[in-house]
Formats: structure tokens, C-alpha cells, sequence
């Protein structure tokens, strides 16, 4: 008995000071965790199986949030995520710290993701994002880029400013804005010359930028009306990274990508489509990992295994266009959509203009509310397909541009999903 009440006490002197350093702050854990078996054929390649979680689905995290009264709260969230199959748990995704109110909306402060991912299209559009079938990247439907500014599965920007406002009757906007002293930070944390001119993305590390104090930055805004029944969303916004001096020195220049689109939802059917016009690609010239669907991108640019159809010529110009369409019935969501990528002629090596045109189709089917199991079917034409080598800098291999040389592709899967 006595050993018991030992114990007893000893693990509530340990626990009391997690409870206090808790008093006053709600700490919420969440994740997902995602497996999916896929079968990808590359044209004039054997088939390539695997049964992962490439797209970088899986994660989980902390979030933290504290009531400082008067409709202000502080906030935090801190995020890991991991490739459910491979053993790999060692990427960093949002890590952040801020404050919200009611009326003005809330700033983050860190490590965080785009306004063209998460709030105006992007990733909001796309049923199939973080699966195999997603848009940006795998079909050539979606900007993936590495440096953080596009839709790119497990893009983020580092050292970053974000506030997004509060709706005004159906009126919201955001911005973000990377400072120009986090430009001297190293975007691969190697100190290799690679590091000096690649847009950041390699790896998990994430972009930090120029290095010649220039500010990188973004704004969307987006609006909400219901109409007799049904629902319209309009957004659009503007995205801006400067190029590095090193990267000047090789004729890059400042990267600029316009993006305007709509979605239209009735009753259980819903229209969605984006356009994005690149100018200058730097970011866009790549992808990122998991839009890629690789676990390394240096494997991936020997193997040609992975995907970036969506990529611009370094340096050159392009547009990109994706349109979808959703009916859900029941537990059951069907899902058709496609588009296609134009990387028009040029750039800093000179390199032929490039067409991917893509088409998906497949069903989400939820179990519940945190689980559900997906499949279906994409394919990839590629018109012109540059070698591998088109794309290098200066010699050096750009290792998030690995597919250009694989030709048209297919791709099957079915997957299961469990968010807590």
C-alpha cells in the first residue's frame, strides 16, 4: 500500500508542472496518418509499385491557444510530418507563433504556408491533394514550386510574416511578406554552392529567399456570396521572390506569378477552376518532394521516377490552368479534373518550349468523419519533353526537376486516410 501511494505522489509531483505551465493555454494534438498503394507507368519504363505515403499526407502536431480576453487570443502550432511506409518522420512543416482577433484576423510569425496554397485556390480546390493524384506537379495542372510560394505539397516559406483578415461581408484577403534579413539564411542548412543559387524546397528545409535583402512576398484576396441555393467564390492574387545575386549573375531575375479563379457549388455539385500566369520562373522552375511524389530528390533525378510536369523553364515564362468537378453522393464524393501546362520557350538555357496535359479521375468514399478511402486513375501527356539536362545551373544537377525525360505517365492507387 505504502508503495503505491509512493508512486502515486511521485507521479503527481511530476505532472504538476506540466499542469501549470498549462493553466490558461488549450494545447490540442492532431495528425493524419495515410498509406496508399500506387502503380506508376512511365512510357518506355517498367512499372514502379510502391505502398507509402510520398505525397507527405501524414503528420502530426501541436496547436496552442491562449484567451488574452477582449476577443485576442495567442496562438502557436508546431508540425511535423512523416511518409507513413518508408520509416521517414523527419520533416518540418508549419512552425509558427501569433495572435488573432475576432475583427482584424490573425498574423503568424515563422515558418509558414502560402496564401496560394492554403487560402485562394491551390490546395483548397484540389479533393485530391496529398494523395498521388494530385494536381500540383503529378499532372501539370497546379504550380509545385520549392521555394514555398506555389501549391506544392509540403511547401513552406521560412522566416516569414503571414496576416490574413477577418470576412467582410464575404470580403477576406491575405498577405505574407518574408524580410529582407532572413535572405541570408542557407535554404538547403548545407553550406554547399548548390545552396546559393537553387530556390530552397530540397529536402525538407524550405526557401529562405534571396541573399541580397530584397523582401519576397504575396497577396490573394477572395470572395464569398450565396445565390438562390448556391455558392460562388471568386479569388485571386499576386506572388513576387527575388532573385539572389547569385542567381542574377546567371541571368535569373525576379520571379513574378499572377493567379485568378472561381468556383461555383450547388446542391451536392461543385465547378472549380484556376489559371496562373509564371513570368521569370525561378521557384517554378521546380518541385517540390512530395509534389514530386519522391522520398529524395537526388535519387529522383537519376531515376526519372519522379514528377514535376507543372515546372517552367528556369527562368522562362508559362501558364498554367486547372479546372474540377465534384459530386458527392452519399458518403461518396466522385471527382473528374485535368488541365495542362504551357512552359513556353527560353529561359537561361535557352531550352525548347514544353506542353503536359493531364486528366484525373477517381472517388473519395468517407468511412466516418476522420476516416475515409480513396482511389482512382491519372494520365499524363507530355509534348517535347526536355532531357535532364536542360534544366541544370551551372553543371549542377537541378535535383527537383527529375521527370521531364519519362514521357507521358499513368498512374493507379488506392489509399486510406485517418486525421485525429
Amino acid at each position: 500500500m505504502k508503495k503505491k501511494l509512493i508512486a502515486l505522489a511521485a507521479a503527481g509531483a511530476l505532472a504538476a508542472p506540466v499542469v501549470a505551465s498549462a493553466q490558461g493555454t488549450n494545447v490540442t494534438i492532431f495528425g493524419r496518418v495515410q498509406a496508399e498503394y500506387s502503380l506508376v507507368d512511365f512510357a518506355g519504363q517498367p512499372s514502379q509499385g510502391s505502398l507509402q505515403d510520398n505525397a507527405r499526407s501524414s503528420r502530426w502536431g501541436l496547436h496552442i491557444t491562449e484567451d488574452l480576453g477582449n476577443g485576442f487570443k495567442a496562438n502557436a502550432r508546431l508540425e511535423m510530418g512523416l511518409n507513413a511506409g518508408s520509416g521517414s518522420a523527419t520533416t518540418p512543416r508549419e512552425q509558427w507563433v501569433g495572435l488573432s482577433s475576432n475583427h482584424w484576423g490573425d498574423v503568424k510569425f515563422g515558418r509558414v504556408q502560402s496564401p496560394f496554397k492554403d487560402f485562394a485556390g491551390g490546395m483548397t480546390i484540389d479533393p485530391f491533394a496529398y494523395t498521388t493524384l494530385q494536381a500540383n506537379g503529378a499532372g501539370g495542372t497546379m504550380s509545385g514550386g520549392a521555394n514555398g510560394l506555389g501549391s506544392g505539397a509540403n511547401g513552406f516559406v521560412n522566416s516569414a510574416i503571414r496576416y490574413d483578415s477577418a470576412s467582410i461581408e464575404g470580403f477576406s484577403f491575405a498577405a505574407l511578406l518574408m524580410p529582407g534579413d532572413a535572405n541570408t539564411l542557407d535554404p538547403l542548412q548545407t553550406g554547399s554552392v548548390v545552396s546559393g543559387f537553387l530556390p530552397g524546397g530540397l529536402g525538407s528545409n524550405g526557401n529562405t529567399g534571396g541573399r541580397n535583402g530584397e523582401f519576397d512576398g504575396q497577396a490573394a484576396a477572395k470572395y464569398h456570396a450565396d445565390f438562390m441555393g448556391m455558392g460562388f467564390d471568386i479569388f485571386g492574387g499576386y506572388s513576387r521572390d527575388n532573385a539572389n545575386n547569385i542567381q542574377k549573375s546567371i541571368g535569373l531575375r525576379t520571379e513574378e506569378v499572377w493567379r485568378v479563379g472561381a468556383s461555383w457549388a450547388w446542391e451536392n455539385f461543385k465547378l472549380s477552376g484556376q489559371y496562373e500566369d509564371i513570368n521569370n520562373a525561378i521557384g517554378s522552375a521546380t518541385c517540390t518532394t512530395a509534389s514530386a511524389l519522391v522520398a529524395n530528390p537526388l535519387d529522383a533525378a537519376g531515376s526519372g521516377t519522379g514528377q514535376c510536369n507543372s515546372a517552367m523553364n528556369w527562368g522562362g515564362d508559362g501558364n498554367i490552368w486547372h479546372a474540377g468537378a465534384q459530386y458527392r453522393w452519399g458518403n461518396t464524393t466522385l471527382v473528374a479534373q485535368g488541365g495542362m501546362t504551357k512552359a513556353h520557350a527560353g529561359g537561361v538555357n535557352a531550352a525548347a518550349a514544353r506542353k503536359a496535359d493531364s486528366f484525373t479521375v477517381g472517388a473519395i468514399h468517407n468511412l466516418s468523419k476522420r476516416t475515409s478511402i480513396f482511389g482512382g486513375y491519372q494520365h499524363v501527356y507530355v509534348t517535347n519533353p526536355n532531357g535532364a539536362a536542360v534544366n541544370d545551373l551551372g553543371g549542377v544537377v537541378s535535383y527537383n526537376q527529375p521527370s521531364y525525360a519519362t514521357g507521358n505517365r499513368s498512374t493507379y492507387t488506392i489509399g486510406v486516410r485517418h486525421n485525429f
